[in-house]
């Protein structure tokens, strides 16, 4: 995977069933907000193991699998541009991560969340770290997952709109990105409550027929 070594945690409470979670796709401009919940084996060591944003693609594949391997249990979930604007990003991304939890083949006892902020599911008791995809390994499993998940979505829907470049940027608010929405308007992929240009401009919203 990497020459470069991470010394994270393997668990935050030894004696109970933990799984971590993480979000991608806060950001972007369009495409779905995916979550991942994993939970690893209090065993699990992988040195090279990290805040996807510090991997390269390549390696965060190559982790993906090993995490996809060795995992207890493990689930992606997504919500959708139309969701996040009824619900705004930030319920957005607590649903993701309930809907990701709610797959999983084992009920873990405690929860880790990447952030300050969440909201609770059901009954089982869970704790929020700051940064804590560079702290501990199952919440950086979760975010190699929902990176690589999301990434893979946004090169289908590429497809269908080449024009926005969502292969290189996956809908964060790039440059070209910007400029393709002053150009061609937006998507049925936009998330319509964020402000999709860099400053104040008239935008053409066609009207949806779902």
């Amino acid at each position: 995977m990497s020459n470069k070594v991470y010394k994270l945690k393997a668990y935050y409470k030894s004696d109970s069933l933990e799984a971590g979670c993480d979000e991608a796709g806060r950001g972007c401009l369009a495409g779905p907000v995916f979550a991942a919940a994993v939970i690893l084996p209090p065993d699990f060591a992988n040195p090279h193991l990290t805040d996807s944003k510090k991997l390269t693609a390549k390696q965060r594949l190559a982790a993906r699998t090993i995490i996809e391997e060795n995992a207890i249990s493990w689930a992606v979930a997504m919500v959708n541009n139309q969701e996040i604007d009824e619900i705004n990003i930030l319920n957005a991304s607590f649903l993701a991560m309930h809907r990701a939890l709610d797959q999983l083949k084992k009920v873990p006892e405690h929860i880790l969340i990447d952030g300050h902020r969440f909201t609770p599911y059901k009954s089982i008791p869970h704790e929020c770290i700051i940064k804590g995809d560079g702290l501990y390994l199952s919440i950086a499993a979760a975010s190699v997952l929902a990176k690589t998940y999301r990434d893979e979505y946004m090169l289908k829907i590429h497809e269908q709109f080449p024009q926005y470049r969502w292969n290189k940027n996956k809908g964060y608010p790039t440059k070209d990105h910007r400029k393709a929405l002053r150009k061609h308007g937006i998507t049925p992929f936009h998330r319509r409550s964020y402000n999709l240009l860099d400053r104040q401009q008239k935008i053409p919203f066609p009207e949806r027929t779902d």
